[in-house]
């Protein structure tokens, strides 16, 4: 991904700015739950951070909001009626990422695909002025192009503090307020395109005709691996895929070798030259330049129906094969061979091209002819520095493990997150709960008791999945805690068919607990559609286990245990801290 003159060489690097809400696949930590609670350390954002900076020192880094923590809006979901507040918290990041990790992020964003607001926008600008981040860029809005745009042609001041207009999936266009701007241009979020052949040809095009037709001198593709359960959203739509911590098994897909045409023969701060276009046949080109006597020109002729994107919709075209010719012009014209790289995509039983050194091309009096197909990528470039890494062959892919156990005993810092878990709503960390001498002294607590200021549609129940979607016999026992006596209960579930945005409205087998000491089953998250209930005995503020068993003719077995005797794995989600008064917006799980 980072190394360069390796595989995909990449740039710019974006973040989610964690916000405790469920942003797509999952909910990634604040590093401020409360107003007096500062962690730099929660999440893998850091890390990942640190190692692209260590493999490529030159990577300009990103970070953006897509959820905030609750008492942001002060329980409004609504992140501007304290532009001061929302301007330290954001703020408070970029200097938590240069106290202690030392990375210094270079842009930062407003609102993930939400409303802007201008006076925000300028007291961010003034804040990070203050703490002397006057290098920080500011993008805005990650949105649409026009009500920015529009907006800072208006707005002198608001014209002024906005470095780069961000657009998502424009489909490799802009609008003219955003040209006007005379701002640079990105495509700040794109792609979002399963990485096979398909996705490659997306990628192909998209990077191309991002600027010959919309002035995008950047393209930041959601998401850089697809490192989640299939089953969720947007399941394989990274540039590759790593969805197996348990195996380590990965896959290098065509996006990665698509995105080296691009990104190993030139680098931030080289210029596109004037001179890029369609081709005649289909198709098109882009050139750059170092200013140093370095030219990289980027040649794709991807057909429609290989290189549809998730979104927008793609208006028809036809591309079919043909000579062109190019000239050499000015400083270049002397030239007498370019370097040249060339990828073939393909979507049936052909085995595709990926990123294959050629024979250079010959150039005379600045002029060279090349024959092009249908679905072809080259690059053409004085440098000789590009590289297809190897690598060893990775592990096997092997499925989630049918036996799995986890009892928290483990020495990772207490606010981190337990492998193969993926909260889905609410934010789960170990907890040393050093009061119980018992069994239960490493344990999982779910640490919310504010709903935050959401991104996408949120369930109001903290959810944390494990495991892959499973039509087999499966138990499921685990050891919970209650601690709020009034509202609080508990969930354990099996055959779950929905994560993401959409977990709200998952169906599968749930068995729910309540203090109260009452149970029910239910087929869906909502609880509505209702099995059986009755009563259980669990009482709150003390540890019982819970046992699941969903068999394949559809039986349900359900066991009550009020003291922990058999453990396949264990999970202690909580509703609230001890400490806290007051009961969650956030029922436990």
């Amino acid at each position: 991904m980072f190394k360069p003159n390796f595989g995909a060489s990449l740039h710019i690097f974006k973040v989610e700015i964690g916000g405790d809400a469920q942003t797509t696949d999952g909910t990634e930590p604040s590093h401020m739950h409360y107003p007096d609670d500062q962690n730099y350390f929660r999440g893998y954002e850091w890390w990942l951070m640190k190692e692209a900076k260590k493999r490529n020192p030159n990577i300009k880094l990103v970070g953006l909001p897509w959820a905030f923590p609750g008492w942001i809006g002060n329980g409004k979901n609504w992140p501007y009626d304290f532009p001061d507040v929302t301007a330290y918290y954001v703020v408070s990041w970029i200097i938590g990422a240069k106290q202690y990790h030392d990375l210094d992020i270079d842009y930062v964003g407003i609102w993930n695909e939400r409303a802007f607001d201008a006076t925000y926008i300028k007291l961010l600008r003034y804040t990070l002025d203050k703490s002397g981040l006057e290098r920080v860029r500011i993008i805005a809005s990650d949105n649409l192009w026009q009500p920015i745009a529009f907006q800072m042609l208006r707005d002198a001041e608001l014209l002024r503090v906005v470095d780069v207009i961000g657009a998502h999936y424009p489909g490799t266009l802009t609008v003219e307020d955003a040209v006007s701007t005379g701002k640079k241009l990105w495509s700040s979020e794109d792609y979002s395109t399963f990485n096979d052949e398909i996705g490659g040809g997306c990628w192909a095009r998209i990077l191309n005709q991002n600027y010959v037709n919309g002035n995008m001198t950047s393209t930041i593709s959601w998401n850089l691996v697809a490192s989640y359960y299939e089953q969720l959203p947007f399941g394989l739509e990274g540039l590759m895929t790593a969805k197996e911590p348990w195996s380590g098994n990965y896959i290098v897909s065509s996006p990665i070798w698509i995105t080296a045409h691009t990104t190993q023969f030139t680098q931030p701060g080289w210029f596109y030259l004037k001179t890029v276009g369609h081709l005649e046949k289909g198709g098109s080109y882009v050139a750059l330049t170092d200013r140093m006597g370095n030219i990289t020109i980027i040649i794709e002729t991807m057909s429609h129906d290989h290189s549809v994107c998730i979104r927008p919709p793609l208006p028809k075209f036809n591309v079919s094969a043909q000579n062109a010719t190019f000239k050499l012009d000015g400083s270049f014209n002397d030239l007498k061979s370019l370097q040249v790289w060339y990828s073939k995509l393909c979507t049936n039983a052909t085995k595709p091209t990926l990123f294959t050194k050629k024979a250079a091309i010959p150039v005379k009096d600045g002029s060279f002819t090349l024959e092009l197909n249908v679905d072809e990528v080259y690059t053409l470039t004085t440098l000789k520095t590009g590289q297809k890494g190897s690598y060893p062959n990775p592990p096997e892919s092997q499925p989630f493990p049918r036996k799995y156990k986890d009892d928290f005993n483990v020495r990772n810092p207490p606010f981190s997150e337990a492998p193969y878990f993926a909260d889905q709503s609410g934010v789960f960390e170990y907890f040393t709960n050093t009061s119980d001498p018992g069994d239960h002294v490493f344990t999982l607590r779910q640490v919310l008791t504010q709903r935050p200021i959401t991104w996408a549609t949120d369930s109001y129940q903290a959810i944390s999945v494990i495991g892959d979607y499973s039509w087999s016999n499966v138990t499921i026992t685990c050891d919970v805690y209650i601690e709020t006596p009034d509202t609080g209960s508990v969930f354990i579930a099996a055959r779950i068919d929905q994560g993401g945005s959409p977990a709200y409205l998952a169906k599968g087998i749930f068995l729910w607990v309540f203090a109260d000491g009452t149970y029910k089953v239910t087929a869906d998250l909502l609880g509505k559609i209702i099995l059986r209930k009755g009563l259980s005995g669990v009482r709150a503020r003390h540890w019982h286990t819970l046992t699941l068993r969903v068999e394949v003719r559809g039986r349900v077995i359900l066991y009550f245990y009020h003291l922990s005797c058999f453990l396949k794995f264990q999970l202690f989600q909580l509703a609230a801290k001890i400490k806290r008064r007051g009961n969650p917006v956030l029922d436990p799980l």
